[in-house]
């Protein structure tokens, strides 16, 4: 999915405390009646934002059936995608209430519950792919899933994600020079609008669904994309100039209520976490293969690719982020992030 940052309103407190309260009180009534000493059979209620040609719904898909499989039966996944119960953050704050089982998230989404998941906004994180996917699945990933379930009170069990992020652009992209005052669309994150700063754009806040109109009229000169969205949103056909900057490779939390949590007995949290990890795997799997396709079929429809020289612009970037980085607090987990192998 595009990892567009979605105005909202301040999340109500006082709803939120006292749904979290409500389900709080009756797990305590049902544990006093001696009904809450075991797991029951039941379903999760898994909602998403994803169509169902997405790797969002293929993933979800394939937790269904393996939870399904290692639990037999005793747990089922009731699927809820397309954003039929509101947009991520939403989802969200329902899964902090207890009232929404698992989704799939934007971490750029929760930094309001979540300093942790700021890191993930830092552009030029990862070194390529095979790095990538080492620092999902090694010990810093589990650090970090495990800071913003301490944060926020829902559980992150494993990463889908996999978009590779590139400059769309309305103008040719021969040399690094080209992004000079180039107004460029960009989510309204400090590192973000740091980074394309020193780069000599100019980032510029413009909501999503004005996008290709801005592009029309020149309000923008390009924005930050992955293929699969580019295509989906028919950008290329009003900037058809892709700079493969891959400065980002999309991450994407499959998170769980701690709520819910509890409610599993250990044999159903361990086939939770294995069908998570497994999911994860083959969602990424699939939104790698979908992005490269998208691309090559971006091509096809007439878009102009650029090599970006990407060593260039990391060291162009590397002091002004490493300021902001360490203002967010975030020094230690980015360097553990760096030396991941």
């Amino acid at each position: 999915m595009h990892s567009t940052h979605q105005t909202r309103s301040t999340p109500n407190r006082t709803v939120l405390r006292r749904l979290t309260t409500g389900a709080v009180a009756g797990a305590t009534l049902l544990a006093g009646l001696g009904l809450a000493s075991s797991a029951q059979a039941f379903d999760l209620r898994f909602g998403h934002g994803g169509t169902e040609d997405t790797a969002y719904h293929l993933g979800a898909t394939r937790f269904k059936e393996l939870i399904e499989e290692k639990t037999d039966g005793d747990l089922g996944v009731q699927i809820m995608g397309n954003s039929v119960l509101g947009h991520e953050t939403e989802m969200f704050e329902q899964q902090m209430a207890g009232a929404l089982d698992m989704s799939i998230i934007n971490p750029g989404l929760i930094t309001d519950f979540s300093p942790t998941a700021n890191v993930f906004s830092i552009p030029f994180l990862y070194r390529d792919q095979a790095h990538w996917e080492a620092v999902l699945d090694g010990e810093v990933g589990r650090e970090i899933a495990d800071q913003i379930t301490a944060e926020t009170g829902v559980k992150v069990l494993a990463f889908f994600g996999g978009g590779k992020r590139q400059i769309v652009s309305t103008r040719p992209l021969e040399t690094l020079d080209d992004l000079e005052g180039m107004k460029l669309r960009t989510n309204p994150t400090k590192p973000l609008i740091t980074a394309w700063s020193a780069l000599g754009a100019v980032p510029t806040v413009m909501a999503w669904k004005e996008i290709y109109t801005g592009l029309q009229l020149g309000a923008i000169d390009g924005l930050l994309n992955e293929a699969e969205w580019i295509q989906r949103m028919r950008f290329h056909e009003v900037a058809p100039h892709i700079g493969l900057s891959e400065h980002d490779i999309t991450v994407r939390l499959l998170t769980l209520s701690e709520m819910s949590w509890e409610r599993l007995d250990d044999t159903q949290r361990q086939a939770v976490m294995e069908a998570a990890s497994e999911a994860a795997s083959y969602a990424r799997e699939i939104q790698l293969k979908q992005d490269a396709e998208a691309l090559d079929t971006l091509v096809e429809e007439g878009a102009t690719l650029y090599e970006m020289d990407r060593e260039k612009m990391q060291e162009i970037v590397r002091e002004p982020l490493a300021e902001v980085i360490d203002e967010m607090g975030l020094t230690e987990l980015h360097q553990k992030i760096i030396d991941a192998e």
